[in-house]
């Protein structure tokens, strides 16, 4: 009967102890769980460090060469610092153009000095003194084409920044310190935390079995420890030269920040380094809102003049052959009006020749006939007895009977002659040796290039109106070249449910060809309000908008959305989006937007 007192107390002890170092054991594991968190959230931190440096690089791309940026009305400047040396840029501030041939006169903490040309719109100066940290304030004259700009410029040269641990580095630190600490309190926790769970299950169990088995447990797992930090303390030595080695590894590279790489900012601004600017041949012009006609946008296609083509036809049916030169003019040939291009010898079929050929029986048996008698009148004649005006007569009849037996022959053995019409170029023809040509086909085409008309179709009865004068109308090839049209009149019967509106070629190059489509952009009556700017500044964004790119800065470019409408065959107005005032892109803005 004692004995169960003392179990029970005995018990009671062990349950105390189990419940104290599991509560133990549990601060010990959420250590180590907020260390290895910890660890891996240093981990993700210094993935996240590297994005954000890349970021950080492209919404500041000058920061890996100092440069400031000054402007005048007339003179844009960008000086950047690289190398001991001193770059500047001068451009035209209204059209981005390189000023070429200038004086430059820098006022450096030396005195002034002279900038010697490099390249195209380029000019470099040896600057020393710039390889100090600090704030620079520098004063450029410039002297290009009459005109003087003085130019202050302040460059920001930053101190070189110190060398950065690896993100994280002290995480880690942290972590193989917990790692090289003394593992007895670690495995007494983990056995502590084992007997807190398995104590009571065993506890519930009556008999000394159980609470030996659980107090043998316990013993087993502290004995372990102390063998855990014998092993440990050999392995000191080896965790500090890892730590040492991994310090002694160099910091990853920031990403590239070359100032003459051109980029898109995360504000959507491109960022175009002066140089990039020169190999894209960016231009750009200052908007003016001014009244214009409004055009109407017109399929069309190139054609003849009436008044100056025309077409080469054989009237009677036959065989071609060549003219009498011995060859067909080619095509592009230029011809006179009466030139002969080619022969028809027209066919003549078995009952002709048989017609014709007693046709000429009957003339052959009048004429030998006719003969004779005129014969015999030239002897009576000179007696008197036959009067002179019968052997006249005789005479004149034998004469019609050989016309006639000429005539026959002629109608059998000549060809017709096919003659040019007009003076001009051969612009179509398909005539070959022996061809058989049916009546009314057309041999040759002759055009004069000079002279060409433009027929567009209006699906609009009143939509295309005789312009006023100084109101000419143009038409946009499909390579980008424009035309000016002088408007000729329009139809008043439909063709395909459109009316034909013709317009002449003022000035029609040479390589304008018959039938070819163009864009006809014919002038209004009405007029509108607003910004014309060139076909090429507008471009399509991915969104399907079209864009227009601002010069906000020396190096710096920013898209605007805009409503346009058709102005002419090179340029656009621009209806909405923009105020006037402003740089706009007129050239190279197509290679603005392929930057990423």
């Amino acid at each position: 009967m004692p004995i169960r007192p003392a179990a029970a107390l005995l018990r009671a002890a062990a349950l105390a102890l189990a419940l104290a170092l599991a509560l133990w054991a549990g601060a010990a594991l959420t250590l180590w769980a907020g260390a290895a968190l910890a660890l891996s959230a240093g981990a993700a931190l210094a993935h996240e460090g590297h994005d954000h440096g890349a970021r950080d690089d492209l919404s500041a791309p000058a920061a890996a060469a100092p440069r400031g940026e000054a402007a005048s009305e007339a003179v844009e400047l960008v000086a950047v610092a690289r190398d001991g040396a001193l770059t500047l840029h001068l451009d035209d501030a209204r059209t981005n153009a390189p000023l070429v041939g200038a004086t430059v006169e820098v006022e450096t903490p030396d005195g002034p000095r002279p900038a010697v040309a490099t390249q195209e719109g380029s000019y470099v100066l040896a600057a020393p003194w710039l390889a100090a940290p600090g704030h620079h304030d520098l004063l450029v004259t410039v002297t290009a084409e009459g005109v003087v700009a003085v130019l202050p410029v302040d460059i920001d040269v930053p101190a070189p920044a110190p060398e950065a641990a690896p993100a994280g580095s002290r995480l880690r630190a942290l972590l193989e310190r917990l790692a090289r600490a003394d593992p007895v309190p670690a495995a007494a926790a983990a056995g502590g935390f084992v007997l807190g769970l398995a104590g009571p299950a065993l506890l519930r169990r009556r008999g000394g079995a159980s609470l030996a088995a659980l107090l043998a447990v316990a013993a087993a797992l502290l004995l372990g420890a102390g063998a855990l930090a014998r092993a440990s303390a050999h392995e000191g030595d080896g965790a500090g030269h890892r730590e040492e080695a991994h310090a002694a590894l160099p910091a990853p590279a920031g990403p590239g920040a070359d100032p003459d790489l051109a980029r898109r900012l995360p504000d959507g601004g491109v960022f175009v380094p002066k140089p990039v600017q020169r190999l894209l041949v960016l231009r750009t012009a200052v908007t003016q809102e001014g009244v214009f006609r409004r055009s109407v946008a017109l399929p069309g296609r190139i054609i003849p003049d009436p008044n100056a083509s025309g077409v080469v036809q054989s009237s009677v049916g036959g065989r071609l052959s060549p003219p009498p030169s011995g060859a067909f003019p080619r095509l592009g040939t230029r011809v006179r009006r009466g030139d002969v291009l080619a022969l028809v010898t027209p066919p003549v079929q078995a009952v002709d020749v048989s017609d014709m050929r007693q046709r000429q029986g009957e003339l052959d048996q009048q004429i030998a006939i006719v003969a004779r008698r005129v014969e015999r009148y030239a002897k009576l004649a000179p007696s008197g007895a036959v009067a002179q005006i019968q052997l006249d007569d005789a005479r004149a009849e034998l004469s019609g009977l050989r016309d006639r037996r000429a005539a026959l022959d002629a109608i059998r053995q000549a060809p017709e002659a096919l003659v040019a019409p007009v003076d001009g170029v051969v612009a179509a023809g398909a005539a070959v040796a022996g061809q058989m040509a049916a009546p009314g086909t057309m041999v040759f085409q002759i055009v004069d290039p000079a002279r060409l008309w433009v027929e567009a179709l209006s699906f609009e009865a009143l939509s295309v109106e005789a312009p006023a004068p100084g109101a000419a109308s143009t038409a946009r090839l499909a390579d980008g070249r424009s035309l000016t049209l002088d408007y000729r009149g329009s139809g008043l019967a439909g063709r395909d449910q459109a009316v034909p509106v013709q317009f002449a070629v003022r000035d029609a190059p040479d390589t304008l060809r018959i039938g070819q489509f163009v864009t006809v952009l014919a002038a209004t009556g009405e007029e509108t309000a607003g910004l014309a700017l060139p076909r090429a500044s507008v471009v399509r964004a991915g969104n399907g908008q079209d864009v227009v790119y601002e010069h906000v800065a020396a190096e710096r470019f920013v898209a605007r959305p805009v409503r346009v409408a058709p102005l002419d065959a090179s340029r656009v107005l621009i209806a909405g989006g923009l105020a006037p005032g402003r740089r706009i892109v007129t050239e190279g803005a197509e290679l603005l937007a392929q930057v990423r």
